[in-house]
């Protein structure tokens, strides 16, 4: 995802200022972005030579001035051709697969831990999930087609969690299966 083409997105549903971008991307479960504040406020004075969003300063009696971003008629263009563009499939890159890959050389006490440290982690972003999506920030909700989309992609993102907290349960399991095979394995005379 383009940092310019989310920031055209938030801009169509609101005008908003760097810092409240900033807040929504932070926010988000799915418009994530690894970037720092230096980016955002560079793409805006980027999209803004390219006449994309324009500004407005906006002075304040008893805090410091801000600077409002709006999206133009070009600005819409141009997301509406990104939105017509081939979407990309989906990265799965996940550390935790990187560290399970190697982690037979941990002992049983240690592989459980690692794994359950894994589920406590998902159940936590689970929650946080749920939450989200009670509160529902930052969703437009300009119209119920609108709002089912939302919807529809926070089902996508509890979703993706509930199928890793089974997969993770599932391959406890069968470590454990392994585990007490190993242990009968071990037992037998030769």
């Amino acid at each position: 995802m383009s940092i310019q083409s989310a920031i055209l997105g938030i801009l169509s549903w609101k005008s908003s200022t760097g810092y409240e971008l900033k807040k929504i991307f932070e926010d988000s479960s799915f418009m994530y972005w690894s970037g720092n504040n230096n980016q955002i406020y560079k793409a805006l004075m980027n999209m803004e030579e390219e006449s994309l969003v324009t500004s407005e300063v906006v002075h304040q009696t008893n805090s410091p001035s801000k600077k409002i971003y709006s999206i133009t008629e070009e600005g819409l263009l141009e997301l509406k051709k990104w939105l017509m563009s081939s979407p990309e499939a989906p990265e799965i890159k996940k550390t935790f697969l990187v560290q399970l890959a190697w982690s037979d050389l941990l002992s049983n006490q240690q592989l459980s831990e690692m794994l359950s440290n894994y589920e406590n982690e998902i159940k936590l972003q689970l929650m946080m999930q749920n939450e989200k999506n009670r509160r529902a920030l930052h969703s437009p909700n300009r119209s119920a087609r609108e709002s089912l989309i939302w919807d529809m992609i926070s089902a996508n993102i509890i979703s993706t969690y509930n199928n890793e907290l089974i997969w993770i349960r599932e391959t406890r399991q069968k470590l454990l299966e392994n585990e007490v095979g190993e242990e009968t394995d071990n037992e037998r005379p030769n």
